[in-house]
């Protein structure tokens, strides 16, 4: 405003709009919550609301051979990565602390949890972070790798924004016992992934699911996935900043993804 590239009455315009809402909806008569209802957070029916807006945020962005959705019954699955098994990790950040935390934070289902689950008694599920123990005889791979948690400040990543060593030698060990991968991505935000996304079966971005990891496993056994990129993803880091209509070709354009 000070240096007239925005002028006060936009800033005005803007802050009469918000004072509405804000009478509207009574927040000057009662500022604070309604404390009465504070035991029902994280009831049952909240976690299912959760699970909910968790399978419809999926984007599935590849899938050859429609190796997903998999089957619940009569398979057999090896799952790794070490955002399978990760409350903390699938969480992400703002989450009990500042810049969240790894490990078993807070109460919820981790994405493992829900795939175990989600299959029948007639499939095996097998799970080592690394990948180690792998064979020939899985029907499929499921890597679950991606980012840890962080907020602003510690979250700022000015360099690479590519998978680090340990999740690209976990999706290598499943590569090479010669099955199906299924990257599923946990992150805040879409990451340096070109180079690799042609050695991935399947790729789905999960985000930062939260406590209800079971919603992944929903769209990895059939719910047909109905998440759209909400933003352009890029081709590198070097595309940095990149939005739809700057006339640079994205890996994955705004709005896309595919379902079943």
């Amino acid at each position: 405003m000070q240096n007239g590239h925005v002028p006060l009455s936009r800033i005005d315009d803007a802050n009469r709009r918000i004072l509405t809402k804000k009478f509207e909806l009574g927040l000057f008569e009662r500022p604070y919550t309604d404390r009465s209802w504070t035991p029902t957070v994280g009831s049952v029916s909240h976690r299912a609301l959760a699970r909910q807006a968790v399978r419809e945020s999926q984007v599935l962005l590849k899938n050859t051979g429609s190796v997903l959705p998999l089957a619940r019954a009569d398979n057999k699955i090896f799952v790794a990565g070490r955002n399978a098994d990760n409350i903390g990790n699938q969480s992400g950040g703002w989450t009990i602390s500042w810049q969240g935390s790894s490990g078993n934070i807070t109460p919820g289902t981790t994405i493992l949890q829900g795939i175990r689950a989600a299959v029948g008694p007639t499939t095996t599920v097998t799970y080592n972070q690394r990948g180690t123990g792998i064979d020939g005889s899985y029907r499929a791979a499921i890597a679950v790798v991606g980012e840890t948690p962080y907020a602003e400040g510690q979250g700022d990543r000015t360099g690479s924004m590519s998978l680090d060593r340990e999740d690209l030698r976990t999706i290598a060990t499943l590569r090479n016992a010669g099955v199906p991968v299924i990257v599923v991505l946990v992150s805040g935000r879409p990451m340096d992934i070109a180079t690799e996304l042609p050695r991935w079966d399947a790729l789905l971005a999960s985000w930062l699911p939260g406590t209800e990891g079971a919603g992944v496993a929903d769209v990895l056994f059939g719910a047909a996935p109905t998440g759209k990129l909400p933003m352009t993803w890029m081709n590198s880091v070097s595309q940095q900043p990149i939005n739809a209509g700057d006339g640079q070709v994205p890996l994955f354009a705004q709005g896309y993804g595919l379902t079943y």
